[in-house]
């Protein structure tokens, strides 16, 4: 056999894709029962492909993925959709769309495509004996030695879904320098005082949240967990490694703007001022008093209302993160992804150590990386 890939969520099919396009001879083992279980999740909401915008390699917030991106960005993934029958559209924000908003059209098309490709399920990687990989299977433990392996084997979040960071043991005691796993695009958990059960589950919207150099218009939720969804994904990064959340209530309105609409208010309550000058929403007042108890006055109370300062107790665990940063380092692998502490061994997608805000960004990277992985692997075995 020629290349063993190990793990069967995007990256790996697109490293598959690649090698098996060249005539190379494919093994794809997937612990799970069948392959692009994540994709799928995915899918569930809308699956967001890619987004087309100037600088889209900019978000991942290093020039590590630069040449990956360069050579299979925003464009290359549509057109790869489109021509598996999906067909794609822009929406408002550039974020871009199967027509379908679905996954599973696309993955059963994708793997129509695969069907030389020798793709075994619950197959699960023990690490390697000499040079041949070990899986755990229900037929026993089967021994796979391949010209060349690519690792696919996603980072430590959705563990239901194959994700489970398991291979960093197995990696680290081959002596390959590893990043610890840390949750990305996650919720913050809050313990909420018992005035904000009403508006447990309300979306927030038309605010602006900041963390450090992160800033985002998107909406998010107030969940019973704490705060959850896009908006808050968006500045995740910043605010899980210490950076203060902030909130502003009313972006399009500068401080002495809010601070006058609060003067003409009279003798109105606090609360009638906010909702009516102000036309701040129930769970927005909520927030504001939550977190900024007891309201000041006068022009105290418009620069609370344009920084409110969200106090939290930290990321939701790991687990429930979307994606996750750290794993093999950049100094681990050549500039083909193959580790340099076993040759012929080349790692992709989320086992490496980058990370990228959700709007299309997660999946374009990993087909990006997994297809860079395929290339390289399919250049090593030709110079064997």
């Amino acid at each position: 056999m020629d290349v063993l890939v190990i793990g069967g969520g995007p990256t790996g099919l697109a490293a598959a894709e690649v090698l098996a396009g060249a005539g190379r001879s494919v093994l794809l083992a997937e612990a799970k029962p069948s392959v692009g279980r994540k994709f799928l999740m995915a899918g569930k909401s809308g699956l967001n492909l890619t987004k087309e915008e100037e600088g889209f390699a900019a978000a991942y917030g290093t020039d590590w993925l630069a040449p990956m991106l360069s050579a299979y960005g925003p464009s290359e993934v549509r057109g790869w959709a489109e021509a598996l029958g999906q067909p794609c559209f822009t929406g408002t924000t550039g974020r871009v769309f199967p027509k379908t908003m679905k996954a599973s059209p696309l993955l059963r098309a994708w793997l129509a495509r695969l069907d030389g490709v020798d793709i075994r399920t619950r197959w699960r990687w023990q690490g390697w004996d000499g040079a041949a990989a070990l899986f755990s299977t229900p037929e026993g433990v089967q021994r796979i030695e391949a010209k060349a392996t690519v690792l696919a084997l996603g980072g430590a979040s959705w563990a239901k879904l194959g994700s489970d960071g398991a291979w960093a043991d197995i990696l680290a005691a081959e002596a390959v320098p590893l990043a610890p796993f840390q949750p990305a695009n996650v919720g913050f958990e809050v313990n909420w005082s018992a005035h904000m059960a009403p508006h447990l589950g309300s979306p927030v919207k038309g605010t602006r949240l900041t963390a450090g150099p992160l800033q985002s218009r998107g909406e998010f939720v107030i969940s019973a967990r704490g705060l959850e969804g896009g908006g808050i994904y968006e500045v995740s990064a910043a605010a899980r490694d210490g950076a203060p959340l902030m909130l502003d209530l009313l972006p399009d309105m500068s401080t002495d703007d809010v601070a006058a609409r609060l003067a003409r208010g009279g003798k109105d309550s606090i609360g009638n001022r906010l909702r009516k000058r102000l036309g701040l929403t129930p769970a927005a007042r909520a927030l504001l008093m939550e977190f900024g108890r007891p309201l000041p006055e006068g022009r105290a109370l418009a620069t609370l209302v344009k920084a409110l300062p969200l106090r939290h107790a930290g990321p939701r665990p790991i687990d429930e993160a979307i994606s996750v940063a750290g794993g093999v380092r950049r100094e681990a692998v050549d500039n083909g992804l193959m580790l340099k502490a076993r040759p012929g061994t080349f790692v992709a997608g989320e086992m490496l150590d980058w990370e990228a805000p959700t709007g299309g960004y997660l999946i374009t990277g990993c087909l990006a990386t997994g297809r860079w992985a395929g290339r390289a692997a399919e250049g090593y075995l030709a110079a064997c």
